[in-house]
């Protein structure tokens, strides 16, 4: 898949030259030649990377940069700048960007930067990808104990978190009300075991009822499963 690079910088001239280096090696590309420019274009598009020159006019590159972290927190960002002094550059890196280039550089130099965020990037989406749990449309982040159902957030007690861990774990499973409470309550639980029932109605309520398509269902004399609807 080719990655889109957006360019911001308001050299027309380097800009130009980038944007067709990024070309030649299979990257697209779009410029922009003001902070108020990239910034409508960094919200209008889908971007693997942004090439960020801190001098710009309307809105500098720190400040483009502080209204791109507020809302986006994963897209690299490689700042290109005139300033040589630490001070500047401990200062992109502390607003979030991933990288810096100091003009005047090297074409290949920028290139390997570049590839090196990407990589990155890739790494920590492909980790991000894997802490999370999902069944149709309910998505559950182990990390930080996000759970989303078409595209609403769902507030959970930390026990019904794990029950819905627990279920999403084993999805398509038929699991019995011990199995559950050794899982969930632990070893060392030695309550009556229609705690399962309560906790599995309250999750249901959160999860299921509200949204009219029941992914947790009952089987009669035996337990719980949770599965996606055909």
């Amino acid at each position: 898949m080719t990655q889109n690079i957006l360019i911001i910088e308001d050299e027309e001239k380097i800009a130009r030259v980038i944007s067709l280096e990024l070309e030649y090696e299979g990257y697209q590309s779009d410029i922009a030649t003001s902070g108020k420019e990239g910034l409508e274009l960094f919200q209008k598009g889908n971007w693997d990377l942004i090439l960020l020159d801190v001098m710009l006019p309307e809105l500098n590159g720190m400040e483009v940069l502080r209204r791109i972290r507020s809302t986006d927190t994963y897209t690299p960002v490689i700042l290109i700048t005139a300033r040589d002094s630490v001070v500047d550059k401990v200062n992109g890196l502390d607003q979030g960007a991933n990288d810096y280039i100091t003009k005047p550089f090297q074409i290949e130099e920028l290139l390997a930067r570049i590839r090196a965020c990407l990589r990155t990037n890739a790494i920590y989406q492909k980790e991000e990808e894997e802490e999370q749990l999902q069944a149709g449309d309910l998505t559950v982040n182990e990390k930080t104990r996000d759970v989303i159902r078409r595209g609403e957030a769902i507030e959970l007690t930390p026990r019904e978190f794990d029950l819905l861990v627990y279920l999403l774990r084993n999805k398509q499973q038929v699991l019995n009300r011990e199995q559950i409470l050794t899982n969930v309550w632990g070893f060392d639980y030695y309550g009556d075991t229609n705690v399962v029932d309560v906790y599995v109605r309250y999750l249901r309520r959160k999860v299921d009822y509200p949204f009219n398509t029941p992914l947790i269902h009952t089987v009669r004399g035996v337990g719980y499963t949770l599965k996606e609807q055909a």
